[in-house]
């Protein structure tokens, strides 16, 4: 990680644990319930093991060339190498529709490299800002988002404007002007559900535990039981009913 002429060598982890994360399935011969495979085959030598395939581009229909890894280490210059920090921004600065749900954590690799940590570390602590940088990764010129947060400085990879479909293309040509009580109705059900902060605590992956929990019971052999449905919601006539009886309730429930 460079800035101005200040390197540290950092080593990026992926911040997603695989731990608790999703549940993967696999695909099954339904006949013999083994596990189906997937081989690289060449249509003129069968199946092909992984140290015998490359990497090609089509220039033309058929038609291909070739470019190995090292043709594709060698066209990154040793400053594209690192992860360069050229600005530093407040926070807010940066629209949420620009991260592209990557993340990583960076750490000093050594002794040599943790002092020099240490300082940019803190003074990003200090000064709550995000540092703003670019890198070359996975073949591609990208942009990054630093920030320091709970004692480690975090690396958020973001999307170019051009990456992303305009908001012109999905929202509503053209805006009806909301009724007035409907529009206050609406501002009062925000407030009522308002909190200070967010936190996690208040969120459970229910369909993930469902899951889980239909699995074990598979293992152990035993019937599967629907989970109880959730109290039917009230029907509600029009919007401005619904809006009412949210309104009511969360007000009830508090």
């Amino acid at each position: 990680m460079r800035f101005g002429l200040v390197s540290i060598e950092v080593e990026a982890l992926n911040a997603r644990s695989s731990d608790g994360g999703d549940i993967h399935f696999h695909q099954l011969h339904a006949t013999c319930h083994r596990r189906i495979h997937f081989a690289k085959t060449c249509p003129v030598h069968g199946e092909v093991p992984n140290d015998e395939i490359v990497s090609g581009y089509e220039y033309a229909k058929g038609k291909y060339i070739e470019v190995d890894a090292e043709e594709l280490d060698a066209l990154r210059t040793a400053r594209e190498k690192s992860l360069v920090v050229d600005s530093f921004i407040e926070p807010d600065e940066l629209d949420l529709i620009y991260f592209d749900g990557r993340m990583y954590y960076l750490v000093p690799t050594g002794k040599d490299s943790t002092e020099s940590y240490e300082v940019f570390l803190t003074a990003l602590e200090k000064q709550g800002k995000w540092g703003l940088g670019h890198l070359v990764m996975s073949g591609k010129d990208q942009i990054a988002a630093i920030r320091a947060d709970n004692g480690v400085l975090q690396m958020a990879m973001l999307n170019y404007p051009g990456e992303l479909r305009p908001a012109s293309e999905v929202r509503i040509a053209h805006r009806a002007r909301p009724a007035g009580r409907q529009l206050k109705l609406a501002e009062q059900l925000i407030e009522s559900w308002a909190k200070d902060g967010f936190d996690f605590d208040d969120y459970e992956d229910r369909h993930r535990n469902r899951l889980v929990d239909l699995i074990q019971q598979k293992v152990k052999g035993k019937e599967i039981v629907e989970p109880a449905e959730e109290e039917e919601e009230p029907k509600v006539i029009n919007f401005m009913d619904a809006l009412r009886k949210s309104v009511a309730a969360n007000t009830h429930h508090k």
